[in-house]
């Protein structure tokens, strides 16, 4: 194995990394309620983003926009988690990728929790020195919507997606 084999294996493995690195961000940039480091998460200019129900953007302003009107308040408690990363480099400046996700949501004025499966399809772009978000779709799998009530929790929906 030459030296040029070497080093064209390492900088693959850090481009992996850093976009596992990048989708670890931008999900506890939704965690944290940071519209700004959200923001970052994505290329500058067109994207494609389909968050189905929640919408269809093509800039990362806009779903800034959403995220901020719906999920940055204090009744709002989220937590998304990211599994099972398949990252694929499909050029020097380019990949696309695929992640489980297990979100949870919690709604303290409706007193619901909403509990969501779903498969992110990712397209990736360097910028500069950074991987950056150029496109996602978010797939449900699995969505349950139990009612919180002090003396009993009630099921309000078990289906593959909220319709």
């Amino acid at each position: 194995m030459t030296d040029h084999d070497i080093a064209a294996r390492v900088r693959r493995l850090e481009d992996i990394e850093a976009i596992r690195r990048l989708k670890a961000r931008y999900l506890a940039c939704c965690d944290a309620k940071d519209p700004a480091g959200m923001r970052e998460c994505f290329v500058p200019g067109e994207v494609h983003i389909d968050y189905g129900n929640v919408g269809v953007f093509d800039n990362r302003e806009a779903l800034v926009d959403v995220f901020t009107r719906l999920g940055c308040v204090d009744h709002i408690i989220e937590m998304h988690h990211g599994v099972n990363p398949q990252i694929a480099l499909t050029g020097d400046d380019e990949a696309q990728g695929t992640w489980g996700l297990h979100f949870q949501r919690i709604d303290t004025q409706a007193m619901t929790l909403l509990q969501l499966g779903a498969v992110y399809e990712d397209r990736y772009r360097r910028v500069g020195d950074e991987w950056r978000m150029s496109a996602t779709r978010c797939v449900p799998t699995s969505t349950l919507v139990l009612k919180l009530d002090p003396a009993q929790l009630s099921l309000v929906l078990a289906a593959r997606q909220a319709g």
